[in-house]
């Protein structure tokens, strides 16, 4: 068993979103694989990303966050976070990449397996890196129960990705209202989540959240 301070060290520590009721994780936007060619288009989501300015941009967070993206390669990574998440989230719930995206399919097989290995809590991973999404369902098919993977749509008020996600047996999706979306509540209630978990919930087909 390692001290909070060693998993720290070693994972480079989780974050704290004030949005959310839970911890998150965050890499650094400018690494995101796909995003990091959609925010050149000014019609993309990725073209306002939140994790682009304010705090983000601050000299110790930028450091932290490449500091972090470091540890994903070592081989004690997934025990490290099963280890850190299981002794610092007491809430149920956990949030992958407030800011940044999964950086190949090994790295989505590692949050899969850290997921795999805690089932009491209920992760949400949204991404747009659907390559490695297709990659995984190729070699594992689907994803641990307590594991929602959101396929986030590319353009400001674009239309979800149902079709890549029905064809990967079904994932949810996040983009611009449709008859079955759930909208984000957070824009209501002073951009915090209080007590909606829709976004981890695998029966919600589609979330439809305002640009912020």
């Amino acid at each position: 068993m390692s001290t909070l301070t060693e998993l720290k060290r070693r994972t480079g520590g989780l974050s704290a979103p004030s949005k959310m009721p839970c911890h998150g994780y965050s890499l650094p936007a400018e690494n995101c694989k796909t995003g990091s060619k959609l925010a050149k288009n000014p019609n993309s989501i990725c073209s306002i990303c939140y994790a682009a300015k304010g705090r983000y941009l601050w000299p110790t967070v930028a450091t932290a966050l490449k500091n972090r993206l470091a540890t994903i390669e070592l081989d004690t990574w997934v025990d490290d976070m099963v280890e850190f998440i299981g002794k610092k989230e007491k809430s149920g719930f956990f949030r992958w990449h407030d800011s940044g995206d999964v950086q190949s399919v090994e790295h989505l097989e590692n949050i899969a397996e850290i997921a795999r290995r805690l089932p009491d809590i209920k992760f949400w991973l949204p991404t747009r890196e659907y390559g490695f999404v297709k990659l995984y369902y190729k070699r594992h098919g689907a994803f641990p129960k307590n594991l929602t993977v959101r396929l986030s749509a590319f353009m400001k008020d674009g239309a979800p990705p149902k079709a890549v996600a029905e064809s990967l047996g079904g994932l949810t999706t996040s983009g611009v209202a449709t008859d079955d979306s759930f909208n984000c509540p957070s824009s209501k209630q002073e951009n915090q989540c209080g007590d909606c978990r829709a976004c981890w919930d695998e029966n919600q087909p589609n979330i439809n959240y305002k640009a912020h």
